[in-house]
């Protein structure tokens, strides 16, 4: 018998387009992806959305009450509204019946919302969002943490940001070694603030991962780093204005390719390539950030997320629950602590 279905929680209330484009995106995952889907919200405008997009599928649905909006402050949000869709969807994950949660409502809701039901993993400070981005060397991505759920950090949280990584690059993107490099304005170990320089040492003594040195802007998409540690706020205007770029070059194609006689005949030609282009290009491929280091797993999407995005979102959250990422990070700090144990 092959490994059960992962088991996603969707919460089909959050997002720009909700839930309208959560179900669709739910839908074709339910079909093309070999998952188990659990729609979280309103039962009467799900049913509706389901409708709309199908009559022949149908998905579980979990009844939840309202949503945390965009204008609320997290914290205090989710502990007004209990029974707000994240809160229900996380608890369902903490009740084990379900392995993972996809959002695309208020980002720092479900990030709170997972740190109050899932916890911490054990020796884990401070979580992280992970994405990933196309490099100049196809097939082989770089994950880019963190994007946005810690403003400040000290060296340990960057130094756990890198162990978690090498983790997820290792067993779900693919690399067998993952290179990781520290977000800096120069390759010189002495380069940038107190706070670089100091992770940049603490980087270079740890076993664990395979530091290869600083990474400077125009390094990030290179190919040449599996893995690029920085503090949010840093990797959030990093991840935006990479994703600005990417949409940016997608247009130009559109617009300038298909230009005159020659332009016509060749965009007919090149459809396949383009496809291929956007692909590696669009944001949406990509689905969203993995929050790395609560118990369990949690995919946060764009606010416009639509159905390509939410699609691609469960595949991420089932790569994850497949690949056991939260499980690996737990077992390589429960073996760094014993060590440290033994070594007392």
């Amino acid at each position: 018998m092959g490994a059960p279905r992962a088991r996603i929680a969707v919460d089909a209330m959050g997002g720009d387009y909700a839930p309208d484009q959560i179900v669709a995106g739910a839908l074709r995952a339910r079909e093309e992806l070999d998952v188990e889907i659990l729609l979280v919200g309103d039962p009467d405008q799900i049913e509706a959305s389901i409708k709309q997009h199908s009559t022949q599928q149908s998905l579980p649905i979990v009844s939840a009450e309202g949503v945390i909006e965009m204008n609320e402050e997290p914290l205090s949000g989710i502990r007004r509204k209990p029974k707000a869709s994240i809160n229900v969807a996380m608890s369902l994950v903490k009740e084990k019946r379900a392995e993972a949660v996809v959002s695309a409502g208020h980002s720092g809701a479900a990030m709170a919302a997972a740190l109050l039901r899932l916890g911490r993993i054990p020796g884990i400070d401070r979580p992280a969002i992970g994405a990933v981005l196309p490099t100049l060397v196809a097939g082989r991505p770089v994950l880019i943490l963190d994007v946005g759920a810690n403003v400040d950090c000290r060296p340990k949280f960057l130094e756990q940001f890198a162990v978690m990584g090498s983790i997820y690059s290792q067993y779900v993107l693919g690399t067998e070694a993952p290179q990781v490099g520290l977000l800096n304005i120069g390759e010189e170990d002495c380069k940038g603030n107190e706070l670089a320089v100091r992770t940049y040492e603490i980087l270079q003594e740890n076993p664990q991962i395979r530091f290869v040195g600083n990474a400077e802007g125009r390094d990030v998409l290179s190919g040449r780093f599996d893995v690029v540690v920085c503090d949010g706020f840093i990797g959030n205007v990093l991840l935006k204005f990479a994703e600005a770029v990417g949409s940016v070059a997608l247009q130009i194609l559109r617009e300038e390719l298909p230009r005159g006689l020659h332009g016509k005949v060749g965009t007919t030609l090149l459809k396949p390539n383009l496809r291929q282009i956007k692909q590696r290009m669009d944001h949406a491929e990509h689905g969203g950030g993995l929050l790395l280091g609560v118990a369990g797993v949690c995919i946060i999407s764009h606010g416009s997320s639509q159905a390509p995005s939410i699609f691609n979102a469960i595949r991420l959250a089932k790569e994850a629950v497949d690949h056991q990422v939260s499980e690996r990070i737990q077992a390589c700090y429960q073996s760094a602590a014993t060590i440290a144990g033994d070594g007392d």
